[in-house]
């Protein structure tokens, strides 16, 4: 599944992208236990079994999951504007709909430095025996078509376009072996950077933390649809030429090596994302060093994941 967190009429909820519709998953449950067995309140089953927003949907599990895929699976045979889907508001049309990020307010959002060798030679930084870790805001995040705001405070915007690992489950002390067990999906990130704020001291957390800097998105897409996390091909594009390319089976440190890492110290929870790291190509690495302007259009994409696409703007006074 291709799961989209979206606001429709003042309402969070979640859904799955289906042609020109977003399926709404609670309301979709709902409408597949009326129709399928009768159930006389359908929608305080759905609101039990396929909850109404992502971080409570991920908590519930396979179950979840399970129920979400059988419903949607007779929403597309229906059709979304089909008589039963339309009485229930099962199809929302996506031109009438806000994307919002895949979490919108993920508990952790912890990000890899220097996770590809490439890019390590090209910052001219050294190759870390473990992973280098630095800890993202979650109020920085904003979903793919938001605007990248340039701070009034610097001109050194750069991109960083990077696989994002989001969880599923709760975990703390998890072995290499088991750490993919506890993956809901994946999705893009853009790690957008501030780099004299990031470089003018030892640590990351101001150039990584400018507001509106943390583009995040199109979708969550299940761990199921993705045969290998570590082969996908990553691009990003600025005003539509191609800046970085890179392959995640180059990342320095796998995606189970960075779990049970951070489980050494600190519990996973569902929706909590892991940035995995930029391939080489990022802007303040090449001669002349290039940065993001207003008025540029900066994606990352991946052909599993989608596109995530958002604009530059400069910051304004309020």
């Amino acid at each position: 599944m291709r799961i989209v967190s979206y606001q429709h009429a003042g309402d969070s909820r979640i859904g799955v992208e289906a042609g020109g519709y977003i399926v709404d998953l609670n309301r979709a449950y709902a409408t597949y236990r009326r129709v399928g067995s009768g159930t006389a309140n359908p929608y305080h089953e759905a609101n039990a079994v396929v909850q109404t927003e992502v971080l409570q949907f991920l908590r519930l599990g396979q179950a979840s999951k399970d129920a979400a895929y059988a419903a949607l699976d007779a929403v597309l045979e229906w059709g979304v504007d089909s008589e039963e889907c339309v009485r229930d508001g099962v199809g929302v049309p996506r031109a009438g709909a806000r994307l919002l990020p895949p979490i919108p307010q993920p508990g952790k959002v912890i990000c890899v430095a220097r996770n590809y060798r490439a890019h390590a030679e090209e910052a001219g930084r050294p190759i870390s025996d473990i992973p280098i870790l630095f800890a993202r805001f979650p109020s920085t995040l904003i979903a793919t078509g938001d605007t990248i705001v340039r701070p009034r405070v610097s001109r050194e915007l750069d991109w960083e376009g990077e696989l994002a690992v989001i969880i599923g489950a709760s975990a703390r002390g998890i072995s290499r072996a088991e750490a993919m067990s506890i993956v809901a999906g994946y999705s893009l990130f853009n790690d957008v950077t501030v780099r004299d704020y990031q470089f003018r001291v030892s640590q990351y957390t101001a150039g990584k933390n400018f507001q509106s800097s943390g583009p995040f998105g199109p979708a969550l897409v299940t761990a199921d649809e993705i045969e290998d996390p570590h082969d996908i091909t990553l691009r990003t594009k600025l005003n539509g030429e191609v800046v970085q390319q890179g392959n995640t089976g180059d990342m320095i440190f796998d995606i189970p090596f960075i779990i049970e890492h951070i489980t050494e110290f600190i519990s996973l929870e569902p929706g909590d994302v892991i940035a995995t790291g930029t391939p080489a190509g990022v802007g303040f690495t090449r001669e002349p060093p290039r940065f993001l302007m207003p008025g540029d259009v900066v994606s990352v994409d991946a052909e599993q994941l989608g596109t995530l696409v958002n604009p530059v703007v400069e910051e304004v006074d309020t």
